[in-house]
């Protein structure tokens, strides 16, 4: 399925389609809940590193907007881990660190709806999923004072 530029309503039936069915079958997601006042997915999958990670996908107008809520603002090293993040972030594909209004941590990307297809939230998905299982033990560590 190819989208015209600026479908919504076409980008809502993919994502449905796609979300609620084969990566809702998929056996480490937990979870694909849709929120219509938000016209936001929930997609929680099971990880290594820590419990779950939730992905939220917000369908806007002309883009589609994920991010993984990824640490809590740690108490200490913030220096060290702000250039230890925005070091990867040179080097990600996808999707990128970003602090949230309180100070937590999360990974962020938008992709235009022209460009969203079921290989691209496949692809969108693995590049969360790896980066999260990549990146959060190290992350953690290195906020908590316990060396990356």
């Amino acid at each position: 399925m190819t989208l015209e530029p600026f479908d919504v309503d076409g980008a809502y039936r993919l994502l449905a389609a796609h979300l609620e069915g084969p990566v809702a079958a998929e056996p480490y997601v937990q979870a694909v809940e849709y929120d219509p006042e938000l016209r936001r997915w929930y997609v929680r999958f099971t990880c290594e590193g820590r419990d779950a990670t939730t992905i939220y996908f917000d369908l806007h107008e002309r883009t589609l907007r994920y991010e993984v809520y990824f640490l809590p603002e740690p108490p200490g090293n913030l220096l060290e881990l702000y250039e230890f993040l925005l070091r990867r972030n040179h080097t990600m594909y996808g999707a990128r660190f970003s602090l949230g209004p309180e100070g937590d941590v999360y990974l962020v990307g938008r992709v235009a709806l022209e460009h969203l297809s079921e290989n691209e939230l496949d692809r969108i998905i693995g590049v969360l999923y790896e980066l999260v299982e990549r990146w959060f033990q190290p992350v953690v560590r290195l906020a908590y004072g316990l060396g990356a």
